[in-house]
């Protein structure tokens, strides 16, 4: 009998335990596990550039969320392409001149040296992402063997851009933005 009210009196212990002590406590926030996690970044904001005499073909666009960064890709119908990606005050259509309205606080504009394949086709002008650091991917057009895109960021912060072999023949120009300085 007195083992049983033990038992009763330390399953109430235990139970007013768990209802005072606080979830936040009980594990770290995202954020916290993010910035603990996330190396410090040296990519900076200045403009990115490669020269690459290739001919290739605009595939695909694609974006993603990753812990420390927000990626763009685009997919190329052959070898990486010259390229340039850097934050511009407004985004404008390519061969239009017309600017696109944004709402983040900064804009990424970049250009590829190949034009979209004929059957590409990406929708929307404007496409809300509400990622971390990406709010909307732009399509900005392409014209004359030039592609244009647009990515409108939470602010002006670190990024890189490199390309990738493949799949196949292919390629894939990759362009993460990071969450934090």
């Amino acid at each position: 009998m007195r083992n049983g009210k033990i038992g009763i009196v330390l399953g109430t212990v235990a139970a007013a335990l768990l209802v005072v002590t606080p979830a936040s406590a009980a594990a770290p926030a995202p954020a916290a596990l993010a910035s603990a996690s996330c190396p410090t970044v040296y990519w900076g904001s200045l403009a990115k550039t490669s020269s690459l005499s290739t001919h290739s073909a605009v595939e695909n666009l694609r974006t993603g969320r990753h812990l420390c960064f927000d990626r763009l890709v685009i997919d190329l119908a052959g070898p990486a392409a010259s390229h340039s990606a850097r934050y511009v005050s407004e985004l404008t259509g390519i061969g239009s001149g017309l600017q696109v309205d944004t709402t983040g606080g900064a804009n990424l504009e970049i250009l590829v040296q190949a034009p979209a394949t004929e059957d590409f086709n990406p929708g929307a002008e404007v496409k809300n992402l509400g990622y971390t650091t990406f709010r909307q991917l732009v399509w900005l057009g392409s014209f004359e063997g030039q592609t244009k895109v647009g990515l409108s960021t939470r602010a002006r912060l670190p990024m890189r851009v490199f390309a990738l072999p493949g799949p196949g023949d292919g390629s894939r120009l990759v362009i993460d933005v990071a969450h934090h300085w």
